[in-house]
């Protein structure tokens, strides 16, 4: 073959490359993980459930050729000290995994209920799967920052939502991050949590920075997505640690699920297309996300 053969064959290949679609997210893959998350069981901050869930989802992110980190720790429990493990996965932006990042994040584990078995389809099962096809999306992308996914471990109470019986895995991470210097970098975290409601109905959260919110209302808005609504509510879930630490942070929840903390929260009250409706918005705000925070 020639030189200006060789040459032409590379700029065609090359021209198919930058042709190719950007990944898109899927909803249906997304509800696949919540179905084998949910077939697991009860995942509790401590339990084999919760092991077995950070094994799964390490084996799915090391599959699509993500480093996954553990951030382990003792959290100490009205029940006692109990073993809690965030996993940390870092999607590279142009400049690699250094310096200034995002934090996509939410939680695997389930509440511990002793009456039933809570097995949490949506909640913990929704947002867990929800980053594992996240992921997918995102790890060939180009973009100028990196992005930090983190599924985080004991977010919810051991016994009751008060003091400090809550939000472990989220408190720890920004504690860690305090600590080691790098907080400064995080310039941002997105939380989805119980995003998979088949009744989808996502309301603004007045302790959520509004300019984040507002980016991702005017993406739900340019794309036709009713189920993010114009009403107001407050919200605690793991995004407060990092507000009250001084990072923008914006949780999208659903919490007009009447299956809540109960054991009716099974796989049949999760639906591939809320979850799609989620990945949709989230992916069409993220450049404005990015742009905002790298000014």
């Amino acid at each position: 073959m020639s030189k200006l053969s060789v040459l032409s064959a590379c700029l065609f290949a090359a021209c198919l490359s930058a042709a190719q679609p950007a990944a898109r997210f899927d909803g249906d893959r997304a509800f696949a993980h919540v179905r084998r998350i949910v077939e697991i069981g009860p995942r509790p901050a401590g339990s084999e459930g919760a092991a077995r869930t950070r094994e799964y989802i390490t084996t799915q992110l090391r599959a699509l050729g993500l480093t996954v980190a553990e951030q382990s720790f003792e959290a100490q429990t009205p029940l006692g000290p109990i073993r809690t493990v965030n996993l940390r996965a870092m999607v590279p932006g142009t400049n690699g995994t250094a310096g200034p990042r995002l934090v996509i994040a939410g939680h695997y584990d389930t509440k511990l209920f002793r009456d039933f078995a809570f097995v949490g389809a949506n909640d913990g099962g929704s947002s867990a799967a929800f980053l594992i096809e996240l992921a997918r999306v995102l790890k060939d992308g180009k973009r100028a920052l990196p992005i930090e996914l983190v599924f985080f471990d004991g977010e919810e109470a051991v016994i009751e939502w008060v003091d400090n019986d809550h939000t472990y895995g989220s408190r720890h991470y920004v504690d860690e991050a305090r600590r080691n210097g790098t907080l400064k970098d995080i310039r941002a975290m997105i939380l989805v949590d119980m995003i998979g409601d088949r009744d989808l109905r996502i309301m603004r959260d007045t302790n959520s920075t509004p300019w984040l919110t507002d980016i991702f209302w005017d993406a739900a808005k340019r794309l036709g997505r009713r189920e993010f609504v114009d009403e107001a509510l407050d919200i605690q879930d793991d995004h407060i640690p990092f507000l009250q630490a001084g990072v923008p942070a914006v949780d999208i929840i659903d919490l007009d699920y009447p299956a809540w903390h109960t054991e009716a929260d099974t796989i049949d009250r999760v639906s591939g297309q809320s979850l799609q409706v989620v990945g949709d918005v989230l992916l069409a705000a993220l450049p404005d996300v990015i742009a905002h925070i790298g000014r």
